[in-house]
């Protein structure tokens, strides 16, 4: 049974305190700023003895907002059923393994519970490797003012900006899960960073945001909470990391590339493949095929990796630098900081990690034309 439903036979079953539990409507936040301390102990007491699943998730919640750890810490596991007894423990085990102390005030007596106040500062900070296309999840979290947590999961692009923008509410337990799930994927993980450097980070894609597309839709409006101006965590790994360009660190971002575990960047696959075409045809090579010597990557390097380009693979190796310092992967992050310095001041064309890229992206582009040459030869 949902939570809304248990409550409600709880109101049947306590009608003294019926008024307090249905204008909740199921709302566990709600419920425990309604009732005072001696009301929400037999509430909960109730709960847990009817639904141990139920009960223990209602525990947590309120061990989330302010008041509701003294609640379950005057419980008297005493007077509690059988399966109750049970539930508390339960409840209380997976509290504490979570950090979260749960204990009896000194002075025992009624509990007043309240809304917790806002607190302006956001609480912890997430983000995640940057995908093949060059996006990144971001995540901020902060207490909720009507209890529990928020979550803010912001989807960014260098290139194409403030991509998505999501708010969540839930309880505590519920939002370090989803973080959990989100730091522990095989694919794109997601490391700790302060929040003042997410909001660093969402501030400085946010100012280089297209002027031809708008932001998501509630962005405008939490723009000042979560995008403030500072350093950002490659600025924090740079900092941290020297590296005074060592070549070795060229050569190992490069190899990065040719695996697949870094980039490749670039422009959008349909303008490589013209693009790609259009060499071919300059070069009087009208079939993929023909292609067979380094000098072809290199001469694309420029049109594939420089300009605007290179300013957002710079970037884009700074942060991923950042994730690999913070998943221990040191000399991989360090490979990545000489590579961004390379995008800055080297010409495309003498960057082995551009030209990497310039392979890995035309590669697909070409295997395209390979297809549409034998197509038409079938024909």
């Amino acid at each position: 049974m949902s939570l809304a439903d248990i409550l409600e036979e709880a109101a049947s079953a306590l009608p003294e305190d019926a008024d307090s539990i249905r204008p909740a409507n199921g709302d566990p936040f709600q419920l425990l700023a309604a009732l005072d301390g001696a009301a929400a102990g037999r509430v909960l007491a109730w709960v847990l003895g009817r639904d141990a699943e139920v009960g223990v998730e209602l525990a947590l919640d309120w061990a989330d907002a302010e008041g509701g750890s003294e609640v379950l810490g005057n419980l008297d596991e005493k007077a509690l059923p059988k399966a109750g007894r049970k539930a508390l423990r339960r409840a209380l085990h997976r509290l504490r393994s979570q950090g979260v102390a749960v204990t009896a005030p000194a002075t025992p007596g009624p509990v007043v519970s309240r809304l917790p106040e806002i607190e302006d500062d956001i609480a912890a900070g997430f983000v995640s490797a940057l995908d093949p296309r060059g996006a990144r999840l971001v995540y901020l979290v902060e207490p909720n003012p009507s209890g529990g947590a928020r979550l803010f999961e912001v989807l960014l692009d260098e290139s194409r900006g403030i991509v998505d923008f999501e708010i969540y509410a839930a309880s505590r337990s519920k939002v370090r899960k989803f973080v959990r799930d989100a730091v522990e994927r095989t694919r794109f993980p997601a490391v700790e960073a302060t929040p003042s450097a997410i909001r660093a980070l969402v501030a400085r894609v946010a100012s280089a945001h297209p002027k031809s597309r708008a932001f998501p839709r509630q962005f405008g409006e939490w723009r000042s909470k979560v995008a403030v101006v500072g350093d950002t965590p490659g600025d924090l790994a740079a900092a941290a990391l020297p590296t005074d360009g060592d070549e070795d660190g060229l050569a190992r971002a490069a190899e990065l590339v040719k695996k697949g575990a870094l980039g490749p960047w670039g422009p959008a696959p349909h303008d490589l493949a013209n693009l790609a075409q259009e060499r071919l045809e300059a070069q009087g090579k009208l079939e993929a095929d023909e292609v067979a010597d380094a000098a072809f990557w290199t001469e694309l390097a420029e049109p594939v990796t420089g300009g605007p380009q290179a300013d957002i693979n710079t970037q884009r190796l700074r942060e991923s630098a950042y994730v690999l310092w913070k998943l221990s992967q040191d000399d991989d992050a360090r490979a990545c900081l000489c590579a961004a310095e390379a995008f800055a001041s080297r010409a495309p064309a003498d960057n082995p990690v551009a030209v990497a890229m310039v392979e890995a992206l035309l590669g697909g582009a070409l295997e395209s034309l390979r297809s549409r040459d034998d197509a038409a030869g079938e024909g």
